[in-house]
C-alpha cells in the first residue's frame, strides 16, 4: 500500500484539476497482493484505497495545498462500506469520490467502486457500482486542537447550495459515534 499510495501522491500532482465539490475519479488496477484467500480484494484493502481516492481527491481540488499551508490534516472519524460485486486480479476499477456536505463537526465523503458495464447490452462509458462507502472525517491542526467547519468553510470558500448530507447518513454517524477521546470508554461486552 505505501508504493501505490506513493504513486498516486505523484499522479495526482500531474491530474486534472478539480472543484472542490466535483466527483474526483482515481484509477486503480487489483494487484495480488490485494487478494484474499477467496481470490478477490479483501474487505480491509478496500479501506486503504478510499484512503489513497480521498487524498487524490483533496490534491486535485487544491484542498490538500490550503490544509498543508495552515498546518491541517484529515483524519477518518468512522467509515462504512457495502459490497455488490467482487473486484479480482488485475481488473481495472475506478473509485468515484465526492465530498457530500458537512454537519457541525466533520465532512461527509461518499466513494464508489465502479468498472465498465460490459455484456452485449452494455452502453459505451457506463459505469456499474461494485462497492459504495461512507466516511465521516474532521481536520486536525498540526499544533493541537480541532478545525471547525467555520474555519474549514472560511479557507475552502462557501458550500454550495445542493450540497447536504442525507438524513440516513447523519442518523448513522450518530449511531456509530464514540466517546470523545478524553471520556472513559471502558471495553464491557453485553
Amino acid at each position: 500500500m505505501f508504493f501505490r499510495t506513493l504513486l498516486h501522491s505523484l499522479l495526482s500532482r500531474f491530474g486534472p484539476r478539480l472543484g472542490h465539490y466535483d466527483v474526483a475519479r482515481t484509477r486503480f488496477i487489483t494487484l495480488p497482493t490485494d487478494q484474499d484467500i477467496l481470490r478477490h480484494m479483501n474487505n480491509g484493502v478496500y479501506l486503504s484505497i478510499m484512503d489513497i481516492a480521498r487524498f487524490d481527491m483533496l490534491h486535485r481540488t487544491g484542498i490538500w495545498a490550503i490544509f498543508q499551508a495552515k498546518g491541517w490534516y484529515p483524519v477518518v472519524v468512522s467509515e462504512t462500506i457495502s459490497f455488490r460485486k467482487s473486484l479480482t486480479i488485475g481488473q481495472r476499477f475506478t473509485v468515484e469520490s465526492r465530498i457530500l456536505g458537512f454537519d457541525e463537526k466533520a465532512v461527509y465523503v461518499e466513494q464508489r467502486f465502479v468498472r465498465p458495464v460490459e455484456g452485449p447490452d452494455a452502453v459505451p462509458g457506463e459505469v456499474e457500482v461494485y462497492a459504495r462507502g461512507f466516511i465521516r472525517g474532521r481536520f486536525l491542526k498540526r499544533t493541537g486542537g480541532v478545525v471547525t467547519i467555520e474555519e474549514l468553510a472560511d479557507a475552502v470558500g462557501a458550500v454550495p447550495d445542493g450540497v447536504t448530507v442525507p438524513a440516513w447518513l447523519l442518523d448513522w454517524s450518530a449511531d456509530v459515534a464514540m466517546p470523545a477521546t478524553r471520556a472513559p470508554a471502558p471495553s464491557i461486552w453485553e
